[in-house]
């Protein structure tokens, strides 16, 4: 869900620092993080959350969210935001404009036809299953990409989405592309950084929220904004006063768009987690969202 807006902050200079990110073996849980930092450009740093040019180095570190359970819970949790449910396999067929200036969203974290993603998954998808029910609407997919129209989708998109998600196919997609874009990079960049489990999910939260862009209204030109203020935890900084920093960044980025202003996601949720001293995300949870209540 690529939530680009206008944000009305002072651009900072397109460098940040990526760590890399190794682990001491004599530690007991294995995961104290040392190794040098350098200066990285955005795009620097999107490539390395991507994996490009390496991932040896994913070997070595626990898995954090992206142990099973944890990523089931984090899945439960984003649902919760986006969907208003705890059931995220619940779904792959949703598909609605929410008047948010970004067409249709759609699918398990809200795949937009306005932000490119849902067009890409339904491009990647079509190279796989050229068949498919979505695959006649790529032209007018491609004309919408970046606004808010509906044209050449209505009336048929929306039924042939949820037609779609009913085949296992279009749901391993989704999957797929959720992983690809969102949860892969950001658990990766997280760890890269020093963060724990609750710290990966932040950073998935938000790249889920505000897209995963090398713009200063990006993931990665907010991450660069909490750089800033805070050392990571990879640097020599405490996890908890960065991700304090982080999520004050994260909190006024939603309120910059100014749509709904609904910051509890941030408020109730993620800060809760963090006031709490869950870093590593452990249930029992509680939390609220859109001010309804949560529990696992």
């Amino acid at each position: 869900m690529k939530r680009v807006g206008l944000l009305l902050f002072v651009t900072l200079p397109v460098v940040t620092t990526a760590v890399a990110y190794l682990f001491v073996s004599g530690h007991p849980d294995g995961d104290a993080p040392i190794g040098a930092s350098s200066s990285q450009s955005r795009q620097e740093v999107k490539a390395v959350a991507e994996g490009a040019g390496g991932g040896a180095e994913d070997d070595a570190m626990p898995p954090g969210l992206a142990e099973p359970a944890k990523k089931e819970l984090a899945g439960r949790i984003v649902a919760s935001a986006v969907h208003s449910t705890l059931d995220w396999r619940a779904t792959y067929g949703s598909v609605k404009d929410i008047g948010d200036g970004q067409g249709y969203t759609a699918g398990i974290v809200g795949f937009c036809t306005g932000t490119h993603d849902l067009l890409t998954l339904v491009e990647r998808y079509t190279e796989e299953h050229p068949g498919n029910g979505l695959a006649r609407y790529l032209p007018a997919l491609r004309a919408v990409d970046g606004t808010d129209s509906h044209e050449g989708l209505d009336p048929g998109f929306a039924a042939a989405w949820r037609a779609e998600a009913r085949g296992e196919a279009f749901r391993e997609a989704q999957e797929a592309e959720r992983d690809r874009v969102y949860f892969d990079p950001a658990v990766r960049l997280a760890k890269l950084d020093g963060l724990g489990t609750l710290g990966q999910f932040v950073y998935y939260d938000a790249m889920v929220y505000h897209g995963p862009d090398t713009t200063a209204n990006g993931f990665y030109g907010l991450r660069e904004r909490a750089l800033a203020e805070a050392d990571t935890p990879a640097e020599g900084g405490t996890e908890e006063r960065y991700l304090d920093i982080f999520l004050d960044v994260h909190r006024a980025a939603i309120e910059a768009k100014g749509r709904d202003g609904d910051t509890s996601r941030v408020d109730s949720a993620l800060r809760t987690f963090l006031e709490d001293g869950n870093l590593d995300l452990d249930t029992p949870l509680r939390w609220r969202v859109y001010g309804q209540a949560y529990r696992l």
